[in-house]
C-alpha cells in the first residue's frame, strides 16, 4: 500500500474522524495496518460515512469538541500517538456567514488546542494540520497559488483557514524544532466522493435532489474549482505524514495538494459530467444576484509536492467523477457493506496510482 510502510503498527490519532475526509482517512489507515484513534464531534446524521461504514467498531472513537482543550490533551495523553492528523473544523463557507463566531472558535482555537496537545505529548513525532486552498488571499489569478503566497480570506471561513495557517507557522517556529516532532500543513481543493452529505456542497446537494425527485439549484455555475476525489488529497496527507515521521525537517511547512494545472472545471462542468454517468438528476440556474461572496476562480500550484514529495494526482477529471458517483451508488448496493465498497475504491485507486505515483510502490 506504499508510503514506505510507515503506518503499519503505528498509533495514529485523527481529529475530525467522524467527518467526510476524516472517515475516509481512518479507513485507509486501517488498511495500512495502523492503530487508529479518533477525537471528534458525534456524526451529524445517520447518512454520514462514519456511520454507514460502522467505523465506531473499527477505530477507538472519542466524542469531543476540539474547543475543549483539556479533554483533547487528556485523550492525547491516554493514546500516546506516534502521528497525528488535525481535520476537525467548521468546513463550510456559507455556514461561516451564519455562525462566524463558532467558525473562528473551532478553526482557530481548535488548531491551537491541537498543537498544545501535540506539544505536551512527547510520543508524537509527526503532526499534519489540514487546512484548505481557501487559506490564500485570493486575487482571482489564473495561475495557481504557491505555498509562500500570502494568507487571506474575504469570508469568515476562508479567513479562519488563513489564520489556522499562521497559527501553524507560529507553532513550528516557536515550539517544534524538527528534532522531537515535525509539523506541516496541507492545503487541498474542493474534495468530492461518496459519503459526503454536508449541507451546501454541490455534490451532496445533487444527490439529495435526486433522492427528493427534484432538480438541483446551482448558485454559481461558472465558479471554477480544483475538484479532487477524496483519495487524492488523502494520499498527499499520508505521504506527507510518512515523510515527516521518517525524514523530518525537509518536509516541515506548508504543502499544496490539488489536481493537474489543466484540470480545473466549473461547477456546471462537474454537474454535466455527473449527469453523463448518473442520468437521474437535473439542475436549474436561478437569476439571483444576492449571494454571499464566494471565490470565482481558485487554483493551486502543486509543483512543490510533485518535485519534493514524489506525489502527484492519479485520477483524470472523468475518473474523479466516476469514482464519486460510484461512491454514492455504493450506498444502494446491498451485495456488500459500504465499508467493503470504500476499501475496494481505495484498492482500485492504489492500483491506478502504481503506474503514476512514487508513493504507491515505495
Amino acid at each position: 500500500m506504499g508510503f514506505w510502510n510507515c503506518y503499519h503498527g503505528k498509533k495514529v490519532l485523527i481529529t475530525g474522524h467522524t467527518g467526510f475526509k476524516g472517515s475516509w482517512l481512518a479507513i485507509w489507515l486501517k488498511e495500512l495496518g495502523a492503530e487508529v484513534y479518533g477525537y471528534a464531534l458525534a456524526p451529524s446524521s445517520d447518512a454520514d460515512n462514519f456511520v454507514t461504514c460502522n467505523l465506531a467498531k473499527e477505530v477507538d472513537h472519542m466524542v469531543g469538541d476540539v474547543r475543549d482543550a483539556k479533554k483533547l490533551k487528556d485523550y492525547f495523553k491516554h493514546v500516546q500517538p506516534d502521528i497525528a492528523f488535525h481535520l476537525a473544523a467548521q468546513p463550510l463557507v456559507l455556514l461561516s456567514y451564519q455562525n462566524p463566531v463558532e467558525t473562528f472558535e473551532t478553526n482557530l482555537m481548535g488548531t491551537v488546542n491541537f498543537f498544545e496537545a501535540v506539544r505536551q505529548t512527547p510520543s508524537v513525532k509527526a503532526a499534519v494540520n489540514i487546512t484548505s486552498d481557501k487559506c490564500y488571499d485570493n486575487k482571482e489569478w489564473v495561475w495557481g497559488y504557491r505555498e509562500n503566497d500570502p494568507m487571506g480570506g474575504k469570508d469568515p471561513y476562508s479567513a479562519s483557514k488563513g489564520c489556522a495557517e499562521l497559527i501553524t507557522s507560529s507553532y513550528i517556529n516557536s515550539f517544534f524544532n524538527g528534532e522531537s516532532c515535525c509539523v506541516a500543513s496541507a492545503r487541498a481543493g474542493n474534495v468530492i466522493g461518496g459519503g459526503d452529505w454536508a449541507a451546501d456542497r454541490i455534490v451532496p446537494d445533487y444527490f439529495r435532489a435526486v433522492k427528493a425527485g427534484e432538480k438541483l439549484t446551482i448558485r454559481n455555475p461558472s465558479a471554477t474549482r480544483p475538484w479532487q476525489h477524496v483519495l487524492e488529497p488523502l494520499s498527499g496527507y499520508l505521504n506527507l505524514g510518512a515523510a515527516l515521521f521518517l525524514k523530518g525537517k525537509p518536509f516541515v511547512g506548508g504543502w499544496n495538494f490539488g489536481p493537474e494545472d489543466s484540470a480545473n472545471y466549473s461547477v456546471q462542468d462537474l454537474i454535466e459530467k455527473i449527469l453523463q454517468i448518473d442520468h437521474t438528476g437535473g439542475y436549474t440556474i436561478p437569476e439571483n444576484t444576492n449571494k454571499p461572496h464566494e471565490a470565482h476562480f481558485l487554483k493551486l500550484d502543486i509543483s512543490k509536492a510533485v518535485n519534493r514529495l514524489g506525489w502527484k494526482p492519479v485520477l483524470s477529471f472523468d475518473e474523479t467523477v466516476k469514482f464519486t458517483v460510484e461512491g454514492y451508488q455504493a450506498e444502494n448496493d446491498h451485495s456488500k457493506s459500504i465499508l467493503e465498497n470504500r476499501v475496494q475504491q481505495i484498492q482500485n485507486y492504489v492500483t491506478k496510482a502504481k503506474s503514476k505515483a512514487e508513493w504507491a510502490y515505495r
